[in-house]
């Protein structure tokens, strides 16, 4: 018996048996006579041609000599007919962990099974396969997926040293040295992989961008979009796919996870771990830690440049931290915390759509007169106290704000320390900024009738398809409109 590593697997013996019995049928031989020809009985070979033994290769030659073809020929992948694809298709659909997970009994396939019967059954199990894959998580799977990623990353310090080091090869190796990274070398980098980038005006609004990988080409919008940091990155993004290795995502955790990654090599790209490490210890060394400061240094947006020192403040100079990006509404968008902020949570451990705190500066500062610089603020919390910086911004959807703060003790190093702005939040009792005060409470409970506006994304289905949300036809039909230009 050979090694477990070198066994075939139950298709492949599966196929080798049709291959068998196929130039057995040729040659006009029952088994018992090529039996007799190679010196095993009919039974024997029989075990062999339905894929339940596998023959050792002394007695493969003797039936290759047999039926008059080559041992090659005999292992080759390929199944000999039709009806053997069939059959071979059917055994793998039936063999699939989906079809084993629905308890019922697989098709036996008999001589008196027409082929039309074996193709639809296929049919079937293709349908299935599709819409399992469309059907990649419910809501609250995907929060779950959502709150365990984040976790994850929590517990990692939100620091993944392997893209660090790949992103910083894949810059040098373009040339970029230092500044701010620019769209020539992104293109330089592009093309390193053997990739085009095009900037197109009919895009399929479900997609950012389309990688046509046949003929090496990255799809973006068109360049005159504004924020050009935002094409920098959606390049990136495509690029880190395929450096990666990614493969098709497999269910909501795998593309969270994939998401994940090709944000923070296109993050480690704009901002270089060098580079930034040394200009977060210099600004620290001079207490002047700035988030607005370090978006200038690289060119990025206020988000990104927040979002990267969470995954570098800790790692690289022990600074535990909070971020959040949270909508005019209050709602948390995006967020990662280490430093032990209070933050609300849903019973599957999800923060992402609860309203943070009232007293909170990622909601006050949607109060502020001023909005162009950063609001500095310390808040008193159950968990102790801390401070943050916030920034607010607005875009098509509403407003939003920025976040970026640190314990008490930490504030030493930041500028904006110095600030007379203190709040004090106790959520997540619900005294703090959610029960009505006593008196008021008294004389309205019952004597007033709001009417709700009805958020219409909680109707929303969560976005099907492996790439949850992509139109594939509005995709295929905008790669063959371009597939010859």
């Amino acid at each position: 018996m050979p090694p477990a590593s070198d066994q075939k697997t139950g298709l492949e013996l599966k196929t080798l048996g049709h291959r068998i019995r196929h130039h057995r049928i040729q040659k006009d031989l029952t088994l018992d006579e090529l039996g007799a020809l190679v010196g095993v009985a009919g039974s024997q070979l029989s075990l062999i041609e339905n894929g339940k033994r596998e023959p050792k290769l002394s007695l493969l030659q003797a039936i290759a000599d047999a039926v008059g073809t080559n041992v090659t020929d005999l292992i080759s992948g390929e199944p000999p007919n039709q009806r053997a694809a069939l059959e071979i298709e059917l055994e793998r659909a039936q063999s699939s962990q989906l079809f084993r997970q629905l308890g019922i009994a697989p098709v036996k396939v008999s001589k008196g099974l027409s082929d039309e019967t074996i193709a639809s059954i296929i049919g079937l199990h293709r349908e299935l396969q599709r819409r399992e894959s469309e059907a990649i998580a419910t809501p609250e799977e995907a929060r779950r997926a959502n709150t365990e990623l984040r976790l994850r990353q929590r517990a990692a310090d939100n620091h993944l040293p392997a893209i660090e080091e790949l992103a910083e090869r894949q810059l040098k190796a373009a040339g970029h040295t230092s500044g701010a990274l620019t769209h020539r070398t992104v293109s330089i980098m592009a093309e390193q992989l053997g990739f085009e980038l095009l900037y197109v005006n009919d895009l399929p609004a479900s997609t950012r961008s389309i990688t046509d990988i046949e003929n090496g080409r990255i799809y973006l919008p068109p360049a005159s979009i504004p924020g050009g940091h935002g094409l920098r990155s959606m390049a990136l993004q495509a690029m880190a796919h395929r450096l990666l290795g990614h493969e098709r995502p497999t269910d909501y955790a795998d593309f969270l996870q994939q998401r994940l990654e090709i944000n923070y090599y296109a993050a480690c790209c704009l901002i270089p771990q060098t580079a930034a490490v040394a200009f977060l210890e210099q600004a620290r060394k001079d207490r002047n830690l700035a988030v607005e400061d370090f978006r200038d240094a690289f060119g990025v947006t206020h988000e990104a440049a927040g979002m990267r020192m969470t995954n570098l403040l800790t790692a690289h100079l022990g600074m535990r931290l909070h971020f959040l990006r949270v909508g005019g509404e209050g709602q948390v968008e995006r967020v990662y915390e280490n430093d032990g902020l209070p933050l609300p949570e849903d019973v599957t451990g999800a923060i992402e759509g609860q309203i943070v705190c009232r007293r909170f500066s990622a909601r006050s500062a949607f109060e502020q007169q001023n909005r162009t610089t950063e609001h500095y603020q310390y808040t008193d919390t159950p968990a102790g106290t801390f401070w943050c910086s916030t920034q607010t911004g607005s875009r098509s959807t509403g407003e939003f704000s920025i976040t970026v703060g640190v314990p008490f003790d930490d504030a030493k190093w930041w500028r904006g320390r110095e600030t007379s702005a203190r709040a004090v939040s106790t959520c997540p009792d619900e005294s703090c900024c959610r029960r009505p005060p006593g008196a008021a409470d008294s004389r309205w409970r019952g004597k007033a009738w709001p009417s709700a506006r009805v958020h219409t994304h909680i109707f929303s289905p969560l976005p099907r398809g492996a790439f949850p949300g992509v139109d594939d036809l509005e995709v295929f039909e905008f790669l063959e409109r371009h597939a010859d230009s």
